[in-house]
């Protein structure tokens, strides 16, 4: 278990009031964890120990992240030292499919649910965007309700093997198109050889989203 202590340096006669035991809680886990959280989600407090419900200051706090169990020590107004224990536990949205996803499919916004999951189950393979997720093909069957990982989704097929396609050269001061014929079927963003229909000559670019070949030196 990772150890920290929160010490307090000054606490003015009657400047401060009491507040309940989940929001200090709350209060030292964001700083145990620090910039590392995501914006989106929540702290679950649950207290398996507090004979007391509200507290002046946490005095010391020790947390282990990986599981999110604590143990604090706590001030009253009236100066009494109480230890309390419990879980501080950080849960996220995370996109999900709605119904079995089959390889091929394209998700669309219907195809998307999403479910509230430790920070710890995730995995730091898990796609938590749902935004990023439309448009995607589906690569390997997603089930539904299951985070979907990076590696099962890709782009879209945006160019068949044996399509004609236009291969578009421009390095800012000089553009080119040429037609030409595509060799291999590809996904947005990946390589892939064409013919050039003009001089007969294969050459290597990029399938872009409109369908056109992207060739640079």
């Amino acid at each position: 278990m990772i150890r920290r202590l929160a010490l307090v340096l000054i606490l003015a006669a009657g400047s401060a009031t009491a507040a309940p035991l989940d929001i200090l809680v709350e209060e030292q886990a964001r700083e145990e964890f620090g910039a590392t959280l995501p914006e989106q989600g929540t702290f679950n407090v649950t207290l398996s120990t507090a004979p007391v419900e509200e507290a002046m200051v946490v005095s010391a706090y020790w947390m282990d992240p990986a599981t999110g169990q604590f143990v604090a020590n706590v001030l009253t107004e009236a100066g009494v030292q109480h230890r309390i224990a419990g879980f501080a536990i950080y849960t996220v949205p995370v996109p999900v499919p709605a119904r079995r996803l089959m390889s091929g499919e394209v998700i669309s916004e219907s195809d998307l649910g999403s479910i509230d999951m430790p920070l710890s189950r995730i995995g730091s393979f898990a796609i938590a965007d749902a935004a990023g997720l439309i448009g995607m093909e589906v690569k390997s069957l997603l089930a539904q309700g299951r985070p979907i990982m990076a590696q099962s989704v890709q782009q879209p097929l945006v160019i068949a093997r044996g399509q004609e396609v236009s291969i578009r050269y421009d390095d800012g001061r000089l553009a080119l198109t040429a037609p030409g014929r595509a060799l291999r079927d590809a996904h947005k963003g990946q390589e892939i050889k064409v013919v050039n229909l003009s001089s007969n000559a294969t050459v290597t670019g990029t399938a872009s989203g409109d369908g056109t070949v992207e060739v640079r030196r």
